[in-house]
This record gives C-alpha cells, structure tokens and sequence, in this order.
C-alpha cells in the first residue's frame, strides 16, 4: 500500500505592506516612547535642582592668600634626585610633594620626615578645604574610585558628614588634596543624569552605542510616521485643497 506523499505547504513571503508597517511602528514607539519620558522627566528634574549645590560650588574652598614660610623650611636638595618637588600647605603645615622614582609622596618641609595621610588628618583636610561644621559620621578608604569620586585617582579618604546634605568629602590618601564633595542633591542629579544619558554603567558618556541605537531608532520611527500618516488620508480629502467638489 502506497502512502500519498503530502506536499509541504508554502509559506507566504512576508510583504512590507502598510499593516506590517503600522505594526512594527506600534512597538517601536512604545519602547522609544518609554524613554522619551525618561529624557523628558530627567531633564526637568536637573533643571530644578539647585545647581550650587549640585556642583558643589557651595562648599569649595575660596581661594586664600598663604602664610609667610617657616625659615627652617628644608632646601629640595635635602631629598636628593627628584622628578618634581612642590611646596604646599597642609593643614598640618608645609608639606614637600615629591615626585621620584618611588612615586608620588609627601615629606614635611620642616623635618623632612614622611607624612602619611590617616583618616584623622583626612578627616581635617576635609573640613578645612570644604568647610564643613559638623560632626564626622565616618571615615572609609577607598582603594578605588567609586561613582561619586569616578574622575579623581585613588587611593582616597571619603569622610561622610552628618549634615543636612548627608555630604561625602574625597581627599587624596596619597598627596592629601580635597578632591571633591557630594551631598545628596547631586546624587539625585547623577541617578537623573544617567537616566538622560543612557549610560548606565559609568553616567560620563553621551555618545555610546545605545544611545546612537536609540537615536537612529527615533530617526527610523519618524520616517515611518510620516510614510503612515499619508497612507492614512485619501485622495479624496484633498479636494477642498485642489478646488474640486467634496462629491464628484
């Protein structure tokens, strides 16, 4: 007994007709349109914040005039063959950056003897450059930089004050310079930024692959939008246009 063989069927080639069009367009601007109001709400909250206190500006040390030298400060000879030497104040007193072949260190002007960054000394540098009043909440090295302090070299000190701003201030665990405060105003503008720029891994760049993905897709959603809304209308409806009768 033979089995009739049974022909498998064709399938349709699929068309690029205004129905597939109008589908593709749905989805696509339902997830572009979800990060439309994204850019919208994330650019209206940034422009609410307060900017001072985003930036810090409210709490960066003003520049000051230094006191008049020591005249037992030691001459850079004293510390033999270096890169770079610089003079600076701590809060400490004068301080020797120097730059060798060991790195980048710091020795005091006066006694030559090498002067290490502790939490307390951060703790201090920190309320000083950024003057804070009010009492330390706590101190925590970082061997890396975390979001907050993501432009700065660690190691650093992030002394956390217990204000109103719960503010984060980043000093150098190598050279004792004030790096950077942050409060809370600017952790929301940071979370808002990165929302707005799509970059959520590192919230600097505005020109990475999602974002350009995002942007053709825009570009892609409008030329389709125009190409449905023409399908959309008939000849007919443009007859008050040309001057013809509304019924021929």
């Amino acid at each position: 007994m033979k089995m009739d063989t049974i022909a498998p069927r064709k399938r349709k080639p699929v068309r690029l007709s205004p129905l597939l069009f109008r589908r593709i367009h749905k989805w696509v601007g339902l997830i572009l349109g979800l990060q439309f109001v994204l850019w919208t709400v994330s650019g209206a909250v940034m422009a609410l914040l307060d900017m001072e206190k985003v930036g810090g500006h409210s709490a960066a040390p003003p520049p000051t005039a230094s006191s008049g030298w020591s005249p037992d400060i030691k001459t850079p000879a004293t510390f033999g063959k270096v890169e770079a030497i610089t003079l600076r104040n701590l809060v400490s007193g004068p301080v020797f950056e120097i730059k060798d072949e060991r790195g980048l260190r710091l020795a005091d002007a006066r006694t030559g003897a090498p002067v290490v960054i502790e939490e307390q000394l951060a703790a201090d540098i920190a309320r000083s450059a950024f003057h804070h009043e009010v009492p330390v909440r706590s101190i925590e090295r970082l061997e890396k930089p975390n979001l907050e302090a993501r432009e700065h070299a660690a190691p650093m000190w992030r002394v956390n004050f217990a204000d109103e701003e719960n503010s984060s201030s980043y000093v150098s665990a190598v050279t004792g310079k004030p790096l950077v405060n942050r409060g809370d105003t600017w952790r929301t503008w940071d979370f808002v930024w990165m929302l707005h720029n799509m970059d959520y891994v590192n919230r600097t760049s505005f020109n990475h692959p999602l974002i350009i993905f995002v942007g053709f897709g825009a570009l892609w959603l409008s030329f389709t939008g125009f190409y449905l809304l023409f399908k959309s209308f008939r000849r007919r409806e443009f007859n008050w246009v040309l001057g013809k009768e509304k019924f021929e």
